[in-house]
């Protein structure tokens, strides 16, 4: 597989689904994103990265609070929408750029905030990602990662992965809370706040939201009724196959003695 592989997948699988994303009601609000509104107001306004902006829920609840927002993202489909909607709201402080995260067209030191919200678990390459997302922070400028979370269980792994996987291909991987802060940390970031948080995910519209064809949503359906009672108990399996998970936030700054 050539290393672009991926990247045209993910480009692929969400520039088809752009409108649906700016629409989707389990992106469009969440205690995570009330949580990092909070943690940017309570500083001077600062230049802001939205790395993976998708359609640009994190971009327009940080335009009010920051002098500038860069909303990045591989899809040029859902930059689209990203400016579109950003006009209709009357944020002119909102640049839109393209590109991965593993190669930031970006000078050193250029943001005060670099948000990521729901992208991560698409990164082929976490590591190289982590170490621009750092090069391009300044000395005091403050990381917030926010993502599903693994539960770091192996059975329960297991059973969200493939769900995951069977209703996205451009899936990678949910990272526990432990792969994160190892991550975190030999990327030279040290962690200064966590919090996590409980999500429900309709079945209906989490299928919608990607068109997952039908033989996929079967082959979903069918590991939910064969799940044993410590997946449906965990994950708060329901009749119609909606499930609730785990998501993080994860505030970080550079470690001190890296740069």
């Amino acid at each position: 597989m050539r290393n672009n592989d991926h990247q045209t997948l993910v480009n692929q699988q969400f520039s088809e689904h752009a409108l649906a994303y700016l629409a989707s009601s389990t992106h469009v609000d969440g205690e995570d994103l009330q949580r990092m509104a909070d943690l940017v107001a309570a500083r001077p306004p600062g230049v802001a990265l939205d790395l993976g902006c998708g359609a640009g829920h994190v971009a327009f609840r940080l335009s009010p609070l920051a002098q500038q927002v860069v909303a990045y993202d591989l899809s040029s489909e859902m930059l689209a929408v990203v400016e579109a909607e950003a006009q209709r709201r009357g944020l002119p402080n909102i640049a839109s750029q393209l590109g991965a995260a593993e190669a930031l067209p970006f000078a050193d030191a250029m943001f005060d905030w670099v948000v990521t919200r729901h992208s991560a678990h698409h990164w082929r390459h976490i590591a190289p990602a982590l170490t621009e997302m750092r090069r391009v922070l300044r000395p005091n400028g403050t990381l917030v990662l926010m993502d599903v979370v693994g539960p770091g269980l192996p059975l329960l792994d297991t059973w969200l992965q493939s769900l995951e996987v069977l209703r996205d291909p451009s899936h990678v991987r949910d990272r526990s809370l432990a792969e994160w802060q190892s991550l975190l940390a030999a990327a030279g970031f040290r962690t200064v706040s966590l919090q996590t948080f409980r999500r429900r995910l309709a079945f209906g519209p989490w299928i919608a939201r990607m068109q997952t064809p039908p033989a996929q949503v079967a082959a979903i359906r069918s590991l939910q009724h064969i799940a044993p009672q410590e997946v449906t108990d965990y994950f708060a399996l329901e009749a119609d196959g909606s499930f609730t998970g785990d998501t993080v936030l994860i505030a970080a700054e550079i470690a001190s003695g890296r740069s």
